[in-house]
């Protein structure tokens, strides 16, 4: 029975979630809130749900960019690199980003007479994401049961692996890694050097398998 719908912003965690947990999906959301690689997620998105034949609608959220701080909302130019564990990488912190998009996944999903939202935030996010961190994940489920009437799940199944293992299950799925994104700076090709890229590759090197994403030279 398919009673669940997932946040999917096009991204390799988000996508592999929607592939594995696809005969359940009944409905994607992407937000758009005016980040630098919005639009190249939103293209991935769509077509990821294109092709399982889920429904996808896109949510604008421009309040978020016109009101918010953070270096992914603000340009390119200002996307640092190096590793998300990194001092510098908290200035692409979105303020309780999952906060929001859930709040309004939980009222889309109870307005569909859906059980279940789904996201894939997980383990690597946790070092300078507050709103990744399973405190949250389990705060927030608690919100969603309290704040519904029909006492909304909220499923986070990669909360506590790594993108590796994560990058094994899209294997495991013969999933093609091609038509995800990541890259912060939001540039036709993936730039290898900000935080989100220098995580991908590394998740690729891990799991042990090829990378096929294409990266400014």
């Amino acid at each position: 029975m398919k009673n669940s719908l997932i946040v999917l912003s096009g991204g390799m965690d988000s996508v592999t979630l929607l592939h594995e947990y696809a005969s359940q999906i009944a409905l994607a959301v992407t937000f758009d809130y005016g980040s630098n690689h919005n639009a190249r997620e939103i293209e991935m998105a769509r077509i990821n749900c294109q092709e399982l034949g889920i429904e996808h609608i896109v949510i604008p959220l421009e309040f978020m960019a016109q009101y918010f701080k953070s270096s992914l909302l603000s340009g390119a130019e200002d996307i640092p690199e190096g590793n998300y564990d990194d001092e510098n990488m908290k200035s692409t912190v979105v303020p309780f980003r999952n906060g929001i998009m859930l709040s309004i996944a939980c009222g889309l999903a109870e307005s569909r007479d859906l059980d279940t939202v789904m996201i894939a935030n997980h383990f690597g996010d946790h070092a300078i994401y507050p709103d990744c961190r399973s405190g949250f994940v389990d705060a927030m489920t608690k919100a969603m049961q309290e704040g519904t009437y029909n006492n909304m799940r909220l499923l986070a199944p990669y909360t506590n692996i790594s993108k590796s293992e994560i990058a094994k299950i899209g294997k495991r799925l013969g999933l093609d890694y091609s038509k995800t994104y990541s890259c912060y700076k939001g540039g036709e090709k993936h730039c290898g050097k900000c935080g989100t890229c220098v995580e991908r590759k590394e998740a690729f090197e891990l799991a042990g398998m090829e990378d096929p994403t294409d990266y400014e030279k």
